[in-house]
């Protein structure tokens, strides 16, 4: 096994209310000690566990020594994970194809005729010889790890979907389908490429039965499809702008006339529907989730109907349909009380699972489940040193922005402390994204060492509908900023937070959202804190524009604001009134760092306060323990320096 761990019960979490009573002296609970700050550093020690079909062994991310490496993990209970280092590339997914083989995803930034291009490509593991291949490695251009479908016989073989070429004028440059036999090397063409479609998808039974297609700058797409293996490719849909949306099959059925799609429902969240392939009418609603998108289907072991669907309400967790399976998580839930119950992964017959225990104040840790004498047998606690504790509190709340808008945000209270506390809003990135009840190891930081964190899903979160998302249109730095703002108000409100005692924290969008502050209502806040945060939309638009679909992310990035200049903190660097900590991975390819790099300077000539630190090795996803460790050692100096708890 990887790491025994004592399989202790989580206790219940104490039922909250959103404006609790001061209990008496005697009944609070103490303030715990702060924990180092290397604990909320650790990488988590196993990541995305998947076992194979036979149910004798995991692939999973394992940490050692500071990073993340892809690990085989024998479930006898004797023997050592056999670990593969990526290198420099990117681990980017795992599959198992069969009882022996699987196929790994990875990518790598390459120079290529003067220019930096991210190759992705797909490996073969022979899990019992340890033998490696890469598939089409001498053919396989730019995209070359799409795998679109594995046989379901127990036989090594898999599509890949991959270009050719990187060049836009031939015809190479788009998708081409083979099917590989992983035991031989072998592959043989299924689907040739046709012009605009990148994405395949194959139906169980390995037909290619779906393509889509866009133009080179993006605006503009089609949905190609066939019904079977000698029908023709046909297009059946069409966009022709942003707010023109296709019908997309999400699973194709048993029944070949039928598949399943996600779409909206009457109130604009999105629901499972039947899709009729015969005239593209949607059928009968299957799941919904009121007040709540969907997040998409889990697949039956025929591939070709469904067990649940991924649903994320307050928390994300999965809805069962399959009798089996809800039976299963009820068992498993009574066994484990207190704590959320997720079945991660399972063996073909179902009768072993990879199983997490967590909650939102606690790391939690994976289970082994065998439905032989009903045995369940740790594997790994996911922080070693926290293992099952809990710690601060976290909970949902919702209050009204200044335009009456509701906004759901996720409080984390530091335990044993009362009265108002000094506040972190801290904003989540994307912003096509939202937070919910999960561990998170910086709002913990943050509340170990006594604040009060906010995290608002500020309208253009998603989750909440359509609706609530297009509310973001055209509001980047306006009504979303609004919102941030006045979650300082509903908490301070609540008695829970020093409205004079505030700082704003974020990533990615959430760091353009602390630069925002810093500039925009410098009065409201006492410092502000970008990791990888965006400070010039323009500048990002240029930078996107050497990727493929370049115009029509530029449309889109546009239409996020009347004015990309006028909400650009880089543009007015005399606004910022409170100190600023930015600090930015060099290896960043989500976000740049001249974005950092150029803001760090402006401040730097107005004469302001910033503090810029530049992570040599660090990406946009803190992948390495070493800058998660420096992140949260300069935060928690800054902080006490000028917001102090």
């Amino acid at each position: 096994m990887i790491l025994a761990v004592g399989l202790a019960t989580i206790g219940a979490a104490p039922p909250m209310q959103e404006r609790p009573a001061t209990p008496p002296a005697a009944a609070r609970p103490a303030v715990p000690a702060p924990l180092p700050v290397e604990v909320f550093a650790e990488l988590p020690q196993i990541q995305k566990p998947a076992i194979s079909p036979d149910g004798t062994r995991l692939l999973a991310r394992l940490a050692r020594n500071g990073q993340m490496l892809l690990a085989l993990i024998p479930l006898d209970g004797k023997s050592a994970p056999t670990y593969f280092d990526p290198g420099k590339s990117d681990l980017r997914w795992w599959r198992w194809v069969n009882d022996e083989w699987a196929v790994i995803g990875v990518g790598i930034e390459q120079p290529f005729e003067g220019d930096e291009f991210y190759f992705r490509r797909a490996i073969s593991l022979n899990v019992k010889t340890g033998a490696m291949a890469v598939l089409a490695g001498k053919e396989a251009a730019q995209g070359g790890d799409d795998v679109i479908w594995i046989a379901r016989d127990g036989t090594p073989r898999l599509m890949l979907a991959y270009q050719r070429s990187i060049y836009t004028d031939t015809i190479d440059f788009w998708a081409r389908v083979e099917e590989f036999d992983l035991s031989t090397g072998k592959s043989k063409l299924i689907q040739g490429p046709r012009e605009g479609v990148l994405d395949w998808y194959a139906d169980r039974d390995g037909v290619v039965r779906m393509g889509i297609g866009a133009s080179l700058d993006g605006r503009t797409s089609r949905l190609l499809y066939r019904e079977s293996a000698d029908a023709p490719v046909r297009t059946i849909d069409r966009s022709r702008g942003p707010d023109d949306r296709m019908t997309i099959p999400t699973l194709f059925l048993r029944d070949k006339t039928k598949a399943l799609i996600i779409e909206d429902d009457p109130d604009g969240f999105s629901a499972l529907y039947e899709l009729n392939l015969t005239n593209f009418e949607r059928g009968k609603q299957l799941f919904a989730t009121p007040g709540y998108d969907i997040g998409g289907v889990i697949p039956d072991p025929a591939g070709d109907g469904f067990q649940g669907v991924a649903v994320e309400e307050n928390r994300p967790t999965t809805k069962w349909v399959d009798p089996t399976m809800a039976e299963l998580q009820s068992r498993l839930a009574a066994r484990v009380k207190g704590a959320n119950v997720d079945i991660w992964s399972m063996s073909r017959d179902q009768s072993v699972a990879v199983v997490r225990i967590s909650g939102a104040d606690s790391p939690g840790a994976w289970l082994l489940y065998r439905r032989e004498g009903e045995e369940i047998t740790p594997i790994s606690n996911d922080n070693s040193v926290i293992g099952l504790k809990r710690l601060h509190p976290v909970r949902t709340i919702r209050y009204k922005a200044r335009d009456g808008v509701e906004i759901p945000a996720v409080l984390t209270t530091p335990k044993g402390r009362t009265g108002a506390l000094p506040l972190i809003v801290l904003p989540h990135g994307g912003p096509a994204a939202r937070d919910s009840e999960v561990w998170d190891w910086w709002p913990q930081f943050l509340a170990d060492r006594g604040y009060i964190v906010v995290q608002p899903n500020y309208r253009g979160s998603t989750g909440y509908g359509t609706k609530f998302e297009e509310l973001g249109t055209g509001q980047w730095g306006r009504a979303m900023q609004d919102d941030l703002d006045d979650s300082v108000k509903a908490l301070a409100d609540l008695g829970l937070a020093d409205p004079k005692r505030v700082c704003m924290v974020g990533g990615s969008y959430g760091g353009y959202a602390a630069l925002r502050a810093a500039q925009r209502d410098s009065d409201k806040y006492r410092c502000a804190i970008s990791f990888a945060g965006v400070s010039d939309l323009n500048r990002m638009i240029r930078y996107q524009s050497n990727f493929l679909y370049a115009k029509a992310s530029g449309d889109w990035l546009r239409r996020q604001a009347p004015d990309l200049k006028d909400v650009s903190p880089v543009n007015f660097p005399s606004a910022f009134n409170i100190p600023v900590l930015l600090v930015h991975g060099q290896e960043d390819r989500v976000v740049p760092i001249v974005q950092s790099r150029v803001m760090a300077q402006k401040l730097k000539s107005a004469g302001k306060d910033v503090t810029y630190i530049v992570q040599p090795l660090g990406d946009h996803h803190f992948s390495r323990q070493q800058d998660r460790l420096e992140f949260l050692k300069a935060m928690e100096a800054f902080l006490a320096k000028h917001n102090p708890a």
